[in-house]
């Protein structure tokens, strides 16, 4: 069994595991708030945007400037709004604008697909337009227009082109008062087509606005790459790796001991990248305030099984012990457990993240490239042992002489 050496090795590990956790949630949720009112920006003073007149050519309830709350929130967005001891809102967005159009979502998660936005635009005959639309999924064709789950209100909302800069206004009544919420800025140069559907956006940011306080968060966060490296990092620490190493034990025990060697040092890489994938997933569950409980669970529950792998390395048993044999069941169902679990958990990241088609087929690739080096090596593995039976000279017992 063990001796206190490898238990002091077992207990740096899980302390270096713990850290790495406790670093993730602790920057996960560094909500480190700006109060952005008296900023200036590059385009010449915000602050001077944010006492303008609006009742001068913004139609009411939008001009009335009593109690608005005025701040830059990316670039030249400035976002204004008042609320209502009855959860009234009157929203403002105003950016500098050319050409295209201008839109803010409202996420439940800081994702764009299942969010709603407002989108305005003034066309090449100077009619403005403004709309909701419903972000069904990430293609253009899916960001359906007249859909959505606003709860606007009868005011008409409006969009108004004032100097350089074009104002979208509209009101929302919500059933409690709006405080934290995460919202999707974007811009495109493109004009919406006759059909109303939106072209493919130039730019885009998610921030989280805290609607009580007037606050937004300091920087925006490029969500879509902390999901692409969060999914990369999943698919080969536990989509590639971890089954690559779970092969060598079962078809390369010939090679001893070089095979054990190869399937220590297999695993312990899955892991540690497979680790930061969960890391990286926590700072980005945190940061957008997402809901994915199953996905998140079953994460969680692939991460424990691992650990207990990496412990049972520690723990293995000599050959010839009695508690052998239960190591082997609980090493090599649990190794199971987290292949098959992590093969879920992919497909339901897959899912959640809606990447693109090419995730789906790069990942049905590699699983098919594993599916088949598996069935090729059994058989090769059956093949092997029936030529040993055959070659194996026959037991028998030569009758005693009378």
């Amino acid at each position: 069994m063990a001796n206190p050496g490898t238990w002091s090795m077992v207990l740096r590990l899980c302390a270096l595991i713990l850290f790495l956790e406790a670093k993730g949630f602790v920057l996960g949720g560094d909500d480190s708030n700006v109060q952005g009112g008296n900023s200036i920006d590059g385009s010449g003073g915000v602050s001077e945007l944010c006492v303008n007149d609006l009742t001068s050519f913004m139609p009411p309830p939008y001009g009335n400037s009593s109690d608005i709350v005025c701040k830059p929130i990316w670039n030249t967005f400035v976002l204004r709004y008042t609320q209502t001891d009855d959860h009234v809102m009157n929203i403002i967005l105003s950016a500098v604008y050319t050409t295209g159009w201008v839109g803010m979502g409202f996420s439940r998660d800081g994702l764009m697909v299942g969010s709603s936005a407002i989108v305005g635009w003034v066309n090449r005959k100077g009619q403005a337009r403004i709309k909701q639309y419903y972000l069904q999924g990430s293609k253009s064709s899916q960001v359906i227009p007249d859909k959505g789950e606003l709860p606007l209100t009868g005011i008409p909302a409006t969009v108004v082109l004032h100097g350089p800069r074009i104002y979208l206004a509209f009101q929302l009544k919500f059933q409690t008062q709006l405080a934290r919420q995460p919202l999707i800025l974007a811009v495109g140069s493109g004009y919406p087509k006759h059909n109303n559907h939106l072209p493919v956006h130039t730019d885009k940011t998610t921030i989280k606005f805290d609607f009580s306080a007037g606050s937004a968060s300091e920087a925006p966060i490029d969500f879509k790459q902390m999901k692409k490296n969060h999914g990369i990092l999943a698919i080969f620490g536990w989509g590639l790796i971890l089954p690559l190493g779970a092969i060598v034990p079962r078809y390369f025990k010939h090679k001893d001991p070089l095979w054990y060697y190869l399937h220590s040092i297999i695993q312990f890489v899955g892991f540690v990248i497979g680790l930061a994938a969960v890391v990286l997933g926590q700072q980005l569950y945190a940061k957008i305030d997402a809901n994915f409980q199953t996905h998140r669970g079953i994460g969680i529950f692939v991460l424990v099984l691992s650990i207990l792998q990496i412990l049972a390395f520690f723990l293995r048993p000599s050959k010839d012990g009695k508690f052998r044999k239960y190591w082997n069941w609980y090493h090599h169902w649990f190794g199971r457990l987290a292949v098959f679990f992590a093969a879920v958990n992919i497909v339901l990241g897959i899912k959640i993240g809606a990447p693109g088609i090419e995730w789906k087929i790069s990942y049905g690739f590699f699983l098919s490239i594993i599916l088949l080096a598996v069935i090729v090596l059994e058989a090769l593995a059956r093949m092997r042992r029936t030529e040993t039976k055959d070659t194996m000279p026959p037991n028998f017992q030569m009758n005693p002489v009378p």
